[in-house]
């Protein structure tokens, strides 16, 4: 044989006798783990059908929304009502490999290895959505390596029991997203105050790059930081084909518009509200704010706004009855420090010390 072909077939041989030690290795490994945490992965049950925690909420007879009481705000939104531009910028942004991977993303675990053998130090591991809403359901979010195999295993098992769109809502409706939102129809509502099929591109990808950071990559607090992520989060759909280079030059210019949004109630019923937050605290204890409850009442929208009408018109004639009272402060205007510094400045700031009440707005009276 030529000595030449000899050494080939030699290096292949070794080649193939190596890779098949790794693989034999790896299989060990892979059991060894499982057997180590068998006994503390989570019975994960029918994730079908997995409560989400959602507020409280009181309507009027009419379905018109009086309250909404819990720590979280919440609206569930199923995966068919999902934008396809929201979908594509969480993937984008979370695990542009979701739809390939069978729960762990090899790449991510490669990446970890050679991180942790290069400098000693864990590196970051890729977590998967899958993984991502495994330890939202079922874990704690320790960094230990024990909890992170755990974490491994529980997600083939959710990747076993559910089909992608499935994962993908659940993870959707779950994730925290700042400021007491919890899933992107709440999100919508706290940074936007519209629906999440209103969202323009921009904004999507504004919602998509808070998991990694709520509070780091929060447009209200941190503008700045919130755009950078916002635009790595339309370049990576762009690199993935998931939006056209006029799509994406459209959204990168489009200006931060958030702000945050108070819950919007039609009517205007507190104490009707404070009732039934009672009656139902009494029965179900604090569950009453997390398991969603939903209340009709027998108070009749149009009826409560002409009872409030009737109330303050009321009352405004029985104070004006009684005589001007007076002021409700007085202010001397500080002398301007700066070109920046004006005396209608200060003015609109002091204002924000006193409360619009009904139709009734504060303002100065700065000549008579």
């Amino acid at each position: 044989m030529h000595p030449v072909l000899a050494i080939g077939l030699r290096v292949i041989s070794a080649t193939l006798i190596t890779v098949a030690m790794l693989v034999v290795v790896f299989l060990m490994g892979l059991i060894s783990a499982y057997y180590y945490v068998e006994r503390e992965i989570p019975m994960i049950g029918d994730l079908k059908y997995t409560p989400l925690q959602k507020p409280l909420q009181i309507f009027s007879e009419d379905h018109q929304k009086i309250a909404e009481i819990g720590e979280i705000r919440r609206t569930p939104i199923t995966y068919g009502d999902t934008p396809k531009h929201v979908v594509h910028a969480f993937i984008s942004a979370e695990d542009d490999r979701f739809f390939q991977h069978i729960g762990i993303d090899y790449h991510g675990v490669i990446r970890a290895v050679y991180s942790l053998v290069l400098t000693g130090e864990k590196g970051q591991g890729g977590s998967t959505i899958t993984q991502q809403l495994a330890r939202n359901l079922f874990l704690t979010s320790e960094k230990t390596y024990k909890r992170k195999i755990i974490e491994v295993f529980l997600s083939f098992k959710i990747e076993r029991e559910l089909i992608k769109e499935k994962i993908l809502e659940l993870y959707l409706n779950k994730i925290y997203l700042g400021n007491r939102a919890y899933g992107i129809q709440a999100a919508a509502h706290v940074y936007y105050g519209k629906n999440v099929d209103e969202l323009t591109l921009a904004q999507s990808a504004m919602i998509a790059g808070l998991p990694k950071a709520p509070s780091k990559f929060n447009p209200v607090v941190n503008p700045d930081r919130a755009l950078v992520r916002r635009n790595y989060v339309l370049r990576r759909m762009r690199e993935l084909g998931h939006i056209t280079a006029a799509q994406f030059e459209t959204a990168t210019n489009e200006e931060v518009s958030s702000s945050l949004h108070a819950l919007k109630t039609p009517v205007e019923a507190p104490f009707v509200a404070e009732m039934v937050r009672q009656v139902l605290f009494q029965k179900y204890d604090k569950r009453a704010y997390e398991d969603g409850y939903t209340v009709y009442t027998t108070i009749r929208s149009d009826h409560q706004k002409a009872a409030n009408e009737a109330l303050r018109k009321a009352l405004l004639e029985y104070d004006r009855r009684h005589g001007y009272r007076g002021p409700v402060a007085n202010k001397t205007p500080k002398i301007p420090k700066s070109d920046d510094d004006t005396e209608e400045g200060e003015r609109d700031e002091l204002l924000n010390d006193y409360q619009t009440v009904g139709n009734l707005v504060p303002g100065w009276v700065v000549k008579i």
